[in-house]
């Protein structure tokens, strides 16, 4: 009984010893990956056993050749053992992480989605407030002279139409997140579309005293779907005049890196807090604390989904839209994937 215990102990501190590197190790690796840990605590249990093994066996006064024996069938299992615990450890670790961003992803779309309800029921509001009362106003006769009824009818009019567009860029946001979205992809011609969008910008542009400036030749082909890529250019122009001061400037580039066309909008705003840029595409922000539409902007407002449907629409053609701040301003970077030829 006595030997029994004399063994437990040589093997306990044989134990001992392997756990307290071990746990030494893991303070030194504390800011290292799960699947680091995992490896580590692995090769700390097998150790101890393997230590604990040796030290008896040792003890015991085993043949040179036993000793061997016994220490080349412990080193065996070792491996196995360490083998099958870091694939399987590696695997738990990746799961471990996968489920710890789905958890930050799920409760980043859940603030996204109630934020979204509630700056959408601001911008709905707000335009139905000034058309009710508008509509009030006719309807008692309170007005009645021709050029203020007629102002009425324009303001009606250009109210309507802001939420018309805030309903279809939720619809737009809808199908990109819904993966609904089916794209017919075409050979367009960027510069064809580069013109139509500016050609649509111009009065909010020409309102404000911006410049569009756009390259007369030098754009490629790409391989898209022409409404949606037509969205993509718009949103960005009219996102680029909408946040430039007046008198200012808003250029457009394009060209074609090997098999990657790109397109650049670059405009005059001043520049965009570090700290926003990695937040700008995401749904309802604006980077103000005001939900209204900017001053001089003509009430031409979308909710803050343009950008958002920006980089849902380029992904879906299998690009990348970034942003980064210039000299006197931002300049944002759709690349999508050429045309052959």
């Amino acid at each position: 009984m006595r030997d029994l215990a004399l063994i437990f102990a040589m093997a306990l501190a044989a134990a001992l010893g392997v756990g307290l590197a071990g746990a030494l190790a893991l303070r030194l690796l504390r800011h290292r990956s799960i699947t680091v840990h995992v490896c580590v605590l692995l090769t700390i249990t097998v150790a101890a056993v393997v230590a604990g093994v040796a030290v008896v066996a040792r003890a015991m006064f085993l043949s040179r050749h036993d000793l061997q024996v016994v220490l080349l069938t412990v080193a065996a299992a070792a491996a196995v053992s360490l083998a099958i615990g870091w694939y399987f450890g590696r695997r738990l670790a990746v799961a471990a992480v996968w489920a710890d961003q789905a958890r930050e992803r799920e409760r980043r779309i859940e603030k996204g989605r109630r934020d979204l309800v509630a700056w959408v029921s601001h911008d709905l509001r707000t335009p139905l407030a000034g058309l009710r009362a508008m509509a009030e106003a006719l309807e008692d006769r309170v007005v009645e002279d021709p050029a203020t009824v007629a102002e009425y009818h324009r303001r009606i009019r250009v109210q309507t139409d802001r939420m018309t567009r805030l309903v279809d860029d939720l619809f737009e946001l809808s199908r990109i997140n819904a993966g609904a979205l089916r794209l017919s992809l075409v050979s367009v011609p960027l510069g064809e579309v580069v013109s139509d969008a500016l050609a649509g910008a111009a009065p909010l542009a020409a309102a404000r005293g911006i410049r569009l400036v756009a390259a007369e030749s030098g754009w490629p082909t790409v391989r898209a779907s022409e409404p949606e890529l037509a969205r993509v250019v718009g949103n960005l122009l009219l996102n680029a005049v909408r946040y430039t001061p007046e008198d200012g400037t808003v250029q457009v580039d394009g060209g074609r890196d090997h098999d990657e066309a790109w397109l650049a909008v670059a405009d005059s705003c001043g520049g965009i807090p570090e700290q926003d840029l990695p937040r700008l595409f995401d749904v309802a922000f604006r980077g103000e604390p005001a939900r209204t539409p900017r001053a001089g902007g003509n009430g031409e407002g979308s909710g803050g989904l343009g950008l958002a449907i920006v980089r849902g629409l380029v992904e879906a053609h299998g690009g990348r839209v970034n942003v980064q701040n210039t000299a006197d301003g931002c300049r944002f970077v759709v690349r999508l994937p050429a045309a052959a030829g």
